[in-house]
């Protein structure tokens, strides 16, 4: 059975096992890791195990470490977070699989990534299509919802609104769907040779700044449509920045996205130094988006357990609290990849209450 550390803290003295190592080379530049860099590597394997320890039904405590005992911390994989695994399940997998259609129910979800935003809409308009859209039903449903004092928009993403005509911040995100729909946005993308240059379509367009046009980019590629390698292409966001500057100092600024890379193909051999035992997700090795979210995490983290070593934002404490979710995890990937068991269906790993939290 799965546990996190057998019962250690993921911080201990540098000097005790001879520390990080003195530098690596990245991009033809030196870096000189700070004790962080190993913080690194432990907490990947300590919220793996946490993970593995709850999909197995392992009784807590499954951690004694007393900063992830007390904060909340995202998975190791994105893909296993919950709203990932929503997505995937009731988004990408669930309903007509035209590829116009897939894109558009995604990016639709992605727009608010909010799981009760996304079943108001089901709720009240029946399966939601592009081929039957209208604006003035989309937008009765989430003005009400707006009217009635619920919160539309996830907290995860800093969504700003597109500059469309409209008074509110949704009914500028309805335009901005049909912006991409109208212009051919979903065949570019499937047109697009390489990752970056997918990418670099969705950043064309209003309000899509180059992390949320990442995010959306991973969402969309979870389908069966797309075949994008996750090691294809990768884009740093704030909390990654934060991240990789407390492991590497100022000496990686501008070079982040080769940072996350060097992460992802040397994982091996720092779970190895540091004696962790990290099997991956069902053997899938941490992708670029891994390492990416996992700088955010351990920027976090960081905060409390290496308080010395600064950042880029100055942040000194995790805001987020731990509050046990009594509901299952769920563990449906895209079929693609080749990691669900044989003869399971997202619609039995996954409810939509498991995915609201």
């Amino acid at each position: 059975m799965a546990t996190a550390l057998s019962g250690q803290q993921i911080r201990r003295d540098p000097r005790e096992e001879g520390g990080p190592p003195a530098d690596v080379v990245v991009a033809g530049r030196r870096l000189r890791p700070t004790p962080v860099f190993d913080t690194y590597w432990r907490f990947a394997a300590a919220r793996q195990g946490i993970y593995e320890a709850r999909l197995a039904g392992a009784p807590e405590p499954w951690t004694e470490d007393p900063i992830l005992t007390q904060h909340r911390f995202t998975n190791c994989y994105r893909a296993a977070d919950r709203v990932s695994q929503y997505v995937i399940a009731h988004v990408s997998y669930q309903g007509r699989q035209e590829w116009e259609e897939v894109f558009f129910r995604t990016l639709l979800f992605k727009v608010f990534n909010k799981v009760s935003t996304w079943e108001r809409l089901v709720g009240a308009l029946g399966e939601v299509r592009w081929d039957s859209y209208d604006y003035r039903a989309y937008d009765e449903v989430l003005s009400a919802a707006f009217a009635r004092g619920e919160r539309l928009y996830s907290a995860a993403y800093i969504t700003p609104p597109p500059p469309l005509g409209e008074d509110r911040k949704h009914r500028n995100h309805l335009r901005l769907l049909e912006l991409v729909m109208s212009s051919g946005g979903p065949e570019r993308l499937l047109e697009a040779g390489t990752m970056r240059q997918a990418f670099e379509v969705l950043l064309g367009y209003p309000a899509l700044g180059g992390f949320l046009a990442y995010q959306y980019l991973i969402d969309l590629n979870y389908s069966g449509e797309m075949g994008f390698s996750e090691m294809d292409f990768v884009v740093a966001g704030p909390g990654a920045r934060d991240g990789i500057r407390k492991c590497f100092g100022a000496a990686a600024k501008g070079i982040e996205t080769e940072v996350i890379r060097y992460m992802a193909d040397t994982q091996e051999d720092h779970f190895a130094r540091l004696g962790l035992g990290f099997r991956g997700l069902r053997g899938r090795r941490l992708q670029l988006i891994d390492c990416q979210n996992l700088f955010c995490e351990v920027d976090k983290y960081a905060r409390v357990a290496h308080p010395e070593i600064a950042g880029i934002s100055g942040r000194s404490r995790i805001k987020q609290s731990y509050r046990r979710d009594p509901a299952p995890l769920s563990a449906w990937f895209p079929p693609k990849w080749g990691l669900n068991t044989a003869g399971a269906a997202p619609e039995v790993l996954l409810s939509d209450s498991a995915a609201a939290s």
